[in-house]
């Protein structure tokens, strides 16, 4: 059974549009040469620079917790291998807008030249701060980061969320989801348990 089959089995991926977009978005395509052979295997990988390409287990996890729609507007903090830009950018279609920004100038290049064949123009790569989210684009129906914030959720994430949106981060080693109910009120939701790399921050 592969990898797909085997998070759809365990109910880590259960949403059809998230679903869809594992199977259209092979893996292997943001893993560096000479570890492609890897990619079925349910961890995360090296991808240089301290980073890594997350477990599907957790992108699946953080997905499904994101619960992103066609036509959403979504910031993917600290891309990568640009592999859940792409995810993000099948997802949320033609009609949305995937905003994928990392800091490391390498990793930047590396992701959007992975995602290039996914990309059919709603996936913007910007090399840049994501920890302060990005003001141009704002607001934003979801937000992503799969490297963990040490201490609190980032005060600019949240100011530029849409009211009804979702972020998805971790924080050290738990996954938190937090729903914005009005300006100020967030219902934040811990799930324990999951290991990341750290976010880099200027």
């Amino acid at each position: 059974m592969d990898l797909i089959e085997n998070l759809i089995k365990d109910g880590w991926l259960k949403t059809p549009g998230i679903v869809e977009a594992f199977k259209m978005v092979k893996r292997a395509d943001f893993i560096p040469e000479g570890m492609k052979n890897l990619a079925e295997l349910d961890e995360a990988l090296p991808i240089g620079y301290g980073q890594t390409i997350s477990q599907p287990l957790t992108v699946a996890f953080m997905l499904e917790q994101l619960q992103p729609q066609v036509g959403d507007k979504v910031l993917d903090v600290g891309f990568g291998s640009g592999w859940t830009s792409a995810l993000l950018g099948e997802i949320v279609g033609q009609r949305g807008k995937v905003i994928a920004i990392e800091l490391v100038p390498e990793l930047k290049e590396f992701g959007e030249k992975n995602a290039e064949k996914y990309n059919r123009g709603q996936v913007h790569f910007i090399l840049g701060d994501g920890s302060k989210g990005y003001e141009k684009e704002a607001p934003f129906d979801k937000i992503l980061s799969s490297a963990a914030v040490q201490n609190e959720i980032p005060k600019d994430w949240k100011k530029q969320l849409k009211i009804g949106g979702r972020i998805v981060t971790s924080i050290r080693s738990s996954i938190w989801l937090l729903v914005k109910r009005s300006k100020t009120e967030f219902k934040e939701t811990e799930y324990p348990g999951f290991a990341f790399v750290p976010l880099v921050e200027k």
